[in-house]
């Protein structure tokens, strides 16, 4: 069985690339549409703050609750919190001992637990695809490193391609058709369901 790398560094600059964009919203921009179907920049970056503080909570070993997971409504401050939520995930991420510990994921379903590896491997392939909803919702350009981006496809390519995207609420939309040979992020975007020309013109 293949093991999973180490993607702790990788998912931190993917954090980090998606807090300097975050960081960028205004007022204004918070009722923008974005590539995730049927949510706002608003409701974006309330579910990207839940999902730090939800990883964060069983990267310590209590994340069985979905309570630790819930969305709650923007503040008054949405670019500081959500800052905040990642600077405690990656914290908790850097824990000795964190690949090998055994990570609750309720949002998956009742009792769901999944090696650390495995769990920080979603947390990073969720945020560098997030990372590019929140860029593509501003207009903005999102680069990421090469390596970072090979690995994130690696990740991707993973992923099923199952009935499960189809069910409400799915993390993904069944895969695109991508060339193999294709820009490696807009591969990554294919594979888990984004057209990388969102919005369609």
């Amino acid at each position: 069985m293949h093991t999973i790398p180490d993607l702790r560094a990788a998912d931190e600059a993917a954090v980090r690339a998606t807090v300097a964009l975050v960081e960028r919203v205004r007022p204004a921009d918070l009722g923008r549409p974005t590539p995730c179907a049927g949510w706002d920049l608003a409701a974006l970056l309330a579910h990207l703050t839940a999902q730090h503080l939800g990883f964060a909570a069983s990267a310590r070993g209590d994340g069985a609750s979905l309570d630790e997971w819930r969305v709650r409504p923007l503040g008054d401050r949405p670019a500081a919190d959500h800052a905040d939520a990642a600077e405690q995930v990656i914290a908790a991420f850097r824990a000795p001992g964190v690949l090998d510990r055994t990570f609750a994921l309720p949002e998956f379903g009742e009792g769901v637990r999944v090696p650390g590896r495995q769990a920080i491997s979603f947390h990073f392939i969720d945020y560098v695809v997030h990372g590019w909803d929140v860029a593509r919702s501003l207009a903005l350009p999102f680069a990421l490193p090469a390596e970072l981006l090979r690995a994130a496809v690696t990740v991707a390519e993973a992923i099923p391609d199952d009935d499960r995207r189809l069910a409400p609420g799915a993390a993904f939309a069944p895969r695109l058709s991508v060339p193999d040979d294709g820009e490696p992020l807009a591969r990554i975007l294919a594979l888990v369901g984004r057209s990388a020309s969102w919005p369609e013109n």
